[in-house]
This record gives structure tokens, C-alpha cells and sequence, in this order.
């Protein structure tokens, strides 16, 4: 069982920087893939970035990809997503997962557990 808690969500200007964290419990989240995933209002989730159990792997949404960086410590048992240059269609509630799936990171798409999300929002 996994436990994921987010934080670093708010309020930031076009152009602006914020760096979500994604902390996990659970032994065995060193071994599991993670991803980030994002809703805005009105719109469905969809996934923005991810990681590969090993970090040796990412696949990223092409809107995003130059922006956000998504990066792990194991040592913490925490995974991160880096935003830089963020527009206000970046908006969104940010939501972390994890899954034990060896699938490539560029296929996982279904994450058995969720964080409760934070929001991030972009003005212009």
C-alpha cells in the first residue's frame, strides 16, 4: 500500500516557477513508477509527466515538454515536478501516482494510487 501527499501548489504570475512534491510512504514506492497528472475545470485529467521506477526514464505532454522537469530521491521517497516558464493554461489541480507496473513509462497510463492533489494556478 502507497500513501502519496502532495504540496507546493499556488498562486504564481505567467512566466513564474513552482516545483511540486510528491512524498510518498510505503516500502516499496522506490520500485513503483510515478507519474503527474493534472484537471482543470470543466476538463478531463491528463497525464503532464513521468518516471520510470528507476528514474532512468521520463515521457513528458509535448506542451510541457522544456517546462517541467519531474525527477525522484529515493532516499526521501519523494518525487518532484520542476515548472518553469508556466502559462496560465497550466492551471489545474496537480495530482501525483504511483504504480507498481513495468510497463514503459511512455505506455502507464492507469495508476492504482492517487495523492489528493494541489492546485496550481496561473495568472496572467
Amino acid at each position: 500500500q502507497v500513501q502519496l501527499v502532495e504540496s507546493g501548489g499556488g498562486l504564481v504570475q505567467a512566466g513564474g516557477s513552482l516545483r511540486l512534491s510528491c512524498a510518498a510512504s510505503g516500502r516499496h514506492f522506490s520500485r513503483y513508477a510515478v507519474a503527474w497528472f493534472r484537471q482543470a475545470p470543466g476538463k478531463e485529467r491528463e497525464f503532464v509527466a513521468g518516471i520510470s521506477w528507476s528514474g532512468g526514464n521520463t515521457d513528458y505532454k509535448d506542451s510541457v515538454k522544456g517546462r517541467f522537469t519531474v525527477f525522484r530521491d529515493s532516499a526521501d521517497n519523494t518525487v518532484y515536478l520542476q515548472m518553469n516558464g508556466l502559462k496560465p493554461e497550466d492551471t489545474a489541480v496537480y495530482y501525483c501516482a504511483s504504480d507498481p507496473s513495468r510497463l514503459p513509462i511512455t505506455l502507464l497510463r492507469d495508476y492504482n494510487y492517487w495523492g489528493q492533489g494541489t492546485q496550481v494556478t496561473v495568472s496572467s
